[in-house]
């Protein structure tokens, strides 16, 4: 979500859970109808117990479950016990018969940096694994910096049989995790965010209870780590809670000395095959591997119930439809015959079932799996221009931001079901894309995903913003590239940057881009969402998309000759729903007082992004966000997934048909008015006046109110100076900004630093239609729209006149500005913001508010209501 400066939210800390409830709404009644971890599997129940707790001892049993007294419960809340904590498989792409889930209560314990490991002792309080242990369900509801927790389990004989090797797995441990068994040291993993296992069968001992012992280190953003949106203290604004410690399932199997590690999965749509690497252990290396496919029988187009025993293309439900074999690390070729493709409308999935052998030939190693048939990519659709396609077809990507937090469990959701509503919420909604936002979820997620038929752009967690150092940049981009190193049928394309926050050069974007791309040719790279927002340092050229934010937007990047374009985000339109709210009051980019308003906003911007894909070409959009986050409230759903906020019926109506008919097929060009001749223009103030109140429109009959302005020298005769406050109100819409036209100035600065100053605008109740104007975000001249900027290539003198035109040519979509009569920069915007109200020298507008105000002097400003040539720009600087 954007930094821009719509964004200037006060900071705050989290409040008392008694602060957080909210009363009823009437309003929106009618729509209601280092240090060391250690983790030992508990003695006090035989090792299949899943949840099993840790041994009675001090400190137990100060928490209790389920939670009934959490501030802002969700549907699931209460269904979370020790003993039903996320007890699904918790890995779909890789499967085995025999598991042990060791999620349940665990003992915990702060630390202090550098303490030695508490081996053999009992901890001071226990935490239900694997919620952070800043969330309510955790039990433990605070922050920690360092942590232990400590558990015991049983490892039964057989498992241990036969060489059979036991390993030991975390789903995601944030941030740094050191793991001990038996006080033997088994694993070291730095990142929040990735998986990682360990083989503890050399640790443990002959028989008896087994302790495993985890220490945790989580500063957060105290330190450069990849964080996303978490914050030690939360912003009150688009930065969260943190979640530290176990955050995903954790859990133990028995394998074979040869055993699969990793399926990497490639498919290609046009030789109708699936190119399979199996990764092994050290023994595995070489083995031979068996692979068989088989059709799962799909889903059918009324319900989406499984035809099971039905008869498609693909085969019988449970029908081998392939059968290869290969070897253990190298590319097996796997044939799909008339392969059945996935698709958001028909997510078909097939089962695959990975045997692999040991040296004398037996199978010792068997694993289940699955994969779709799809293909993404980019290629020109009807009206030209570069589009994201989907297995050959142009596909428009209609997403949502999604944030996966939660109010119970921060960033854990409180049970599978849970997990998959957001999801489920995004088919009801007629949506076909889901944007991961600077958070990788459980694997369980993916696998909800790819079963509903979801498209799925993945960020990568992002650092603080600011320019981070050289470890940091190298972490990042160590934990990026384990991101990337996965196989969903779901994610299309990988996100590194968001906005710039943590970028250090456009240089290194850009490599970093290339280098992801090459690591995954099969999926689209967008190397940096938001690149004309915030912290960006500007667009590196790489990547398969160009991507703006822009709220309430849409944005409308225009594809280039190599990329397509995508709204990154947009909309955040808000309703404050009491009894509902994490804080006493909400925010959101545009606020509305009732849901019916909430809903007409929602649909009017959506036929918004039908133009922008029509005439711009943009192939997705991604609009904040299915559910409110802590202090933001422009969700399609409340925080707790309590209450729908719009009306669904009509947000799925328009959005289906966005994806029906944003392919740019229907796309009509623009008709343009030749608009008046002459370089006089239609309306003119030469500020010759030198004393009174009104300047008068050399041209027209527009004459300007001045208010806090003084008259000064100009280029040539007078001129009028502004302070920091005045302006000069013609009082009249002079400019129609969906068409052609041009603006100019003679301008002067007094200073030149971080402050916007606006020479001409035009206001429309909101923000300016355009700025002519010195961006102190770019310390450059530009010709602006709101998410758009044409910037001059130096930075202005201050007491040097400059003469500046931004030109808006309605018949190209490029804005364009002029510099001393030459053309220094443009961009193609495609369509331009209608206007509804004055044009005013001297100040912009925005949210509503007059902002932007000059510091310095302006002289012979001019409009025409036509693009101008860069001829006639030059004609008009020169004289």
């Amino acid at each position: 979500m954007s930094l821009a400066r719509s964004h200037r939210s006060p900071s705050s800390a989290h409040p008392a859970p008694a602060l957080v409830r909210r009363r009823l709404g009437a309003a929106f009644a009618a729509l209601a109808t280092g240090a060391v971890l250690a983790v030992v599997p508990g003695t006090a129940a035989p090792a299949a117990t899943p949840g099993a707790g840790p041994a009675a001892g001090p400190g137990a049993s100060q928490a209790t479950w389920p939670v009934t007294d959490a501030h802002l419960p969700t549907p699931w809340t209460q269904e979370v016990t020790p003993d039903n904590a996320l007890p699904e498989y918790p890995r779909p792409q890789l499967t085995r018969d025999r598991w042990e889930n060791l999620n349940g209560l665990w003992e915990f314990a702060g630390a202090a940096e550098g303490e030695a490991p508490p081996f053999g002792e009992t901890l001071a309080k226990e935490i239900l694994v694997p919620y952070p242990t800043e969330s309510e369900l955790s039990g433990v509801d605070r922050h920690e910096d360092h942590m232990w927790y400590r558990r015991t389990v049983e490892v039964p004989d057989s498992w241990r049989s036969g060489g059979q090797r036991v390993v030991l797995n975390f789903g995601a441990v944030d941030h740094s995790a050191t793991v001990w068994v038996n006080g033997q040291e088994v694993a070291h993993h730095e990142g929040g965010y990735g998986r990682f296992s360990a083989d503890v069968t050399d640790a443990l001992t002959a028989s008896g209870p087994q302790e495993v012992l985890v220490g945790v280190t989580d500063r957060t953003d105290a330190t450069w780590q990849p964080v996303g949106k978490q914050r030690n203290v939360p912003d009150h604004g688009i930065f969260y809670e943190g979640a530290s410690g176990i955050w995903q399932t954790v859990w133990m199997e028995p394998v074979a000395a040869s055993h699969a590690t990793t399926l990497d999965m490639t498919t290609d749509v046009d030789t109708s095959t699936l190119t399979l690497t199996v990764e092994g252990s050290a023994a595995a290396a070489g083995r031979q591997v068996d692979v068989v496919v088989r059709a799962s029988g799909g889903k059918d187009s009324s319900g989406g119930k499984d035809r099971a025993g039905t008869k498609d293309r693909a085969g019988t439900k449970g029908e081998a439809v392939a059968r290869t074999a290969g070897t253990v690390g190298d590319a097996i070729s796997v044939p799909v015959p008339r392969a059945h493709l996935w698709t958001p409308e028909d997510p078909y999935l097939y089962d695959l079932e990975v045997r692999v052998r040991d040296a004398r030939g037996k199978v010792v190693d068997t694993v289940g799996s699955y994969f779709g048939m799809r293909e993404i990519g980019i290629a020109p659709g009807a009206d030209g221009r570069n589009r994201v396609t989907l297995n050959g077809e142009v596909v428009f990507l209609l997403s949502t931001l999604d944030q996966g937090y939660w109010p119970d469990g921060i960033y854990t959701a409180p049970t599978d079901e849970a997990l998959a509503f957001d999801l489920e919420q995004h088919k009801e909604l007629g949506f076909n894309t889901v944007r991961k936002h600077i958070k990788v979820e459980p694997d369980r997620w993916f696998y909800h995903a790819d079963r509903l038929g979801l498209l799925v752009w993945q960020d990568m967690p992002a650092m603080k913003p600011g320019r981070p150092p050289v470890e940091a940049q190298e972490r990042f981009e160590r934990e990026l590239h384990e991101m990337v190193d996965q196989s969903w049928t779901s994610v299309i394309g990988w996100v590194p940057f968001n906005e710039g926050w943590g970028e250090w050069s456009q240089e290194a974007t850009g490599r970093i881009a290339r280098e992801v791309k090459a690591q995954d040719p099969t999926r689209l790279v967008d190397a940096h969402s938001g690149v004309n927002c915030c912290d960006s340092l500007g667009d590196s050229g790489a990547g398969d998309v160009i991507d703006w934010h822009q709220y309430v937007g849409p944005a409308q990047p225009v594809p280039d000759a190599a990329r397509a374009s995508i709204d990154g985000e947009h909309g955040g339109f808000g309703l404050e729903v009491d009894g509902h709210m994490w804080f006493e009051d909400g925010h959101a980019y545009e606020m509305t007082p009732d849901a019916a308003t909430l809903t007409r906003r929602y649909v009017e911007n959506t036929e918004d992004v039908l133009t922008s894909a029509q005439q711009c070409g943009i192939s997705g959009s991604i609009y904040t966000q299915i559910t409110d986050v802590e202090h933001e409230v422009n969700g399609f759903f409340t925080y707790d997934r309590q209450v729908e906020k719009m009306d669904f019926g009509q947000v799925r109506a328009v959005n289906e048909s966005i994806i029906e008919g944003a392919d740019g097929s229907g796309a009509e060009p623009p008709v343009v008015d030749p608009g008046t001749p002459g370089l006089a223009g239609v309306h003119a103030w030469g500020f010759d006046e030198g004393a009174g109140t009104v300047a008068a429109d050399g041209v027209g009959d527009a004459d300007a109110t001045l208010t806090g302005t003084t008259w000064a020298d100009g280029v040539a005769g007078g001129a009028l100076s502004f302070d920091g406050a005045g302006e000069a109100d013609t009082g009249r819409t002079l400019v129609r900004t969906d068409g052609s036209y041009s603006v100019s100035a003679w301008a002067r600065l007094d200073v030149a630093d971080g402050g916007f100053q606006t020479v001409v605008s035009q206001d429309t109740g909101g923000n300016s239609a355009f700025f002519l104007q010195y961006s102190g975000q770019d310390q450059r001249w530009a010709m602006s729209f709101v998410g758009a900027r044409a910037l001059s290539p130096t930075k202005p003198e201050p007491g040097r006149w400059y003469h500046l035109t931004g030109v808006r040519d309605a018949a190209t979509g490029e804005l364009s500005l002029y510099v001393d009569g030459e053309r220094v920069d443009a961009l193609d915007v495609c369509t331009a913001p209608e206007t509804q109200g004055p044009l005013v020298i001297g100040r912009g507008q925005y949210g509503g508010n007059e902002v932007d105000h000059l510091r310095g002097d302006v002289d012979d400003v001019r409009v025409f209501d036509r693009a101008l040539t860069a001829e006639e720009v030059a004609q008009l600087a020169a004289g």
